[in-house]
């Protein structure tokens, strides 16, 4: 049985460069750990409006098939689509300025002091924090994206082949995509079948 996916809030228009800057500038100095997607989506989303969720799910899926961070690839994939290319220039550039700014600095007090057992603690509370944050974001777009039990049926077998089966994630994506092509390929049903044999047997004068 399938369902109907939840109302989307309408898309606000594209901002200007500037407004895009500060945006992704305020994403990358908040997302803390590796739940960058829980905060992109909620910036992107949520908060500003700039994105649906079905076009979010586009980005991420092509972010995630190429090469490189998926909040650096995120950030030039929706500047682009916001601004064209001077939204991702300047998209990218307000996702990177925080990080790489605060990973020098943490490199830093790394080298000294990253054997102590506070700094071990701290930093395995911001992976659990991360692990939480992306089970959120995949309970929240699989509510609305997920439509049959098809779906549900290949990020499962995803899952397993990744994870039991250490299968690299590129051969994966590609295989599952093929296989998610075919299922959702456009099928004749019955009616129109039976519509267009009457269409072709009784022609209209």
């Amino acid at each position: 049985m399938s369902k109907s996916p939840a109302a989307a809030l309408p898309v606000a228009p594209p901002p200007s460069l500037w407004h895009l800057f500060l945006g992704f500038l305020m994403i990358g100095a908040t997302s803390l750990g590796g739940g960058v997607i829980a905060y992109l989506r909620t910036g992107l989303v949520a908060r500003y409006r700039w994105l649906d969720d079905p076009t979010f799910v586009e980005l991420m899926a092509i972010s995630q098939s190429l090469p490189g961070l998926n909040a650096t690839n995120m950030s030039i994939l929706a500047g682009d689509r916001l601004r064209g290319w001077p939204g991702a220039l300047v998209a990218a550039l307000g996702m990177c300025l925080p990080g790489a700014s605060l990973m020098t600095a943490a490199a830093f007090a790394y080298g000294i002091g990253g054997d102590d057992p506070v700094s071990l603690a701290f930093l395995h509370a911001i992976a659990a924090g991360a692990v939480g944050l992306i089970t959120v974001v995949m309970v929240q777009l699989g509510a609305k994206m997920l439509i049959e039990i098809a779906d549900y049926v290949f990020v499962a077998l995803t899952a397993v082949l990744v994870a039991f089966f250490h299968v690299p994630v590129p051969y994966v994506m590609v295989g599952m995509a093929a296989l998610a092509i075919w299922w959702h390929r456009p099928r004749k049903t019955v009616e129109g079948k039976a519509a267009q044999d009457v269409q072709t047997k009784d022609p209209a004068p």
